[in-house]
């Protein structure tokens, strides 16, 4: 997770949309320029991320370093920009020039294994045991894992403990309690709530824990369910508990409005813990979100990235790739990435040992294990239909339609009726 904007923004939906149909042929289109020794041994391997902003480039190209020497090999890694990866990509497939190890934002990875040009896991005797369904899912295409995520994220609710303690106002664990608290905590230069709902994937991610937690589909926007989901960031917004100036937040902002004391509480992820620990007078803690009714699980969006092994005419060099990549996805190599990133180990049980060790990463850990796969349901139709909620999100903080309206509109959209 290198940007505190979170997985969802680095995809633009012009990355995954009017692409060419690329035919399964163009499977095996791997082979970077690693090398072989003189007696035909693998002896380096190339890999292709995103990581390019620092620490996080050192920290990754330091595990690499780790995995390849035990997997013999040494890594020769490219990373390019996040928004520069599925068109590298998708021109790579065309001309036969995929690395072997290949990092992919979890939405990406359908639009990628369609094609053809990755290799099932399995074929490699690399199982997801121990993995939370919903991180299963984010690497799966028609049934076969492709791809493995060492850690995910999604997001929680991060309050001031200060300012609730204040107000006399307890950590709202259910909608009528949010819309209460927000209402208390708001006063002249501070809103209750603060949330990203802009118009870009960012915003449909944030949305997306009241949706899902509603029992809302993004198969199906026009129900009763999507729509109370929406009327309740219509109320905050009309009631003053949270700014009008959400719909053109980005996370990275909602963050600064949170640290400058202009919101009491905000939606956001763990990769904002590291500058909220840089805050020394500040008093924080995190807490699920708030679900509609008493009882509920909230249901979050998966954020993280998965590694995958394209396909290729060289069987030697997919297995030192996916060594490496079983090597990425070891409890030791989860508990690494954790500790320098503030992220999820994608196994339950070292995700649980995590938490014991890191309370602030708790509420994290909880939501973790009932994420939800952003292409779960719609696979490579995901990115219509998170264009098409983020259009329902700002039309009816606006006003321009009633939250029915929107969705209904949005649904047409999505289905291009």
């Amino acid at each position: 997770m290198t940007s505190p904007a979170g997985p969802p923004v680095r995809r633009i939906a012009a990355l995954l949309t009017g692409t060419a149909v690329l035919l399964s042929a163009l499977a095996g289109c791997a082979g970077g320029a690693g090398s072989r020794s003189a007696g035909g041994e693998v002896t380096s391997i190339t890999a292709l991320d995103y990581y390019t902003d620092e620490p996080e480039h050192a920290q990754w190209g330091a595990l690499l370093d780790e995995c390849g020497r035990s997997a013999g090999v040494t890594v020769e890694r490219t990373s390019v920009p996040g928004a520069s990866l599925v068109p590298k990509v998708l021109q790579q497939i065309s001309s036969r020039t995929l690395p072997d190890l290949l990092m992919l934002d979890n939405p990406d990875l359908q639009q990628i294994a369609r094609t053809g040009a990755l290799a099932p896991l399995d074929g490699f005797g690399i199982d997801a045991d121990g993995f939370a369904e919903g991180i299963r899912s984010a690497g799966s295409y028609r049934g076969k894992v492709y791809g493995l995520a060492p850690n995910v994220s999604t997001v929680a609710l991060v309050y001031d403990k200060d300012v609730l303690a204040e107000a006399g106002v307890a950590v709202p664990t259910t909608w009528d309690e949010l819309k209460a608290a927000a209402a208390a905590l708001t006063r002249p230069g501070r809103y209750g709530l603060a949330v990203d709902a802009n118009a870009t994937f960012e915003g449909t991610w944030q949305f997306l824990p009241f949706l899902w937690s509603n029992g809302g589909d993004e198969r199906r926007l026009d129900t009763p369910e999507a729509a109370q989901a929406l009327r309740l960031w219509v109320d905050l917004v009309n009631s003053g508990s949270m700014s009008k100036s959400v719909l053109n937040w980005t996370q990275a902002d909602v963050h600064d409005q949170f640290v400058a004391g202009r919101a009491a509480m905000m939606i956001n992820g763990p990769w904002r813990i590291p500058a909220l620990n840089q805050q020394p007078g500040l008093h924080w803690d995190v807490a699920p979100v708030p679900v509609p009714r008493p009882g509920l699980t909230p249901v979050t969006p998966l954020g993280g990235e998965v590694w995958t092994v394209p396909g290729g005419p060289s069987k030697a060099r997919q297995e030192k790739a996916a060594r490496v990549l079983a090597c990425l996805n070891t409890s030791s190599s989860m508990l690494t990435l954790a500790g320098d990133h503030f992220t999820v180990p994608s196994r339950t049980a070292v995700a649980a040992q995590y938490a014991e060790r890191t309370p602030s990463m708790a509420a994290f850990v909880r939501s973790v294990a009932a994420a939800r796969s952003r292409t779960a349901g719609l696979g490579v139709e995901w990115p219509a239909a998170a264009t098409a909620i983020y259009t329902a999100v700002q039309s009816a903080l606006t006003g321009e339609r009633t939250p029915e309206e929107a969705l209904g509109h949005a649904q047409r959209l999505a289905t291009g009726g």
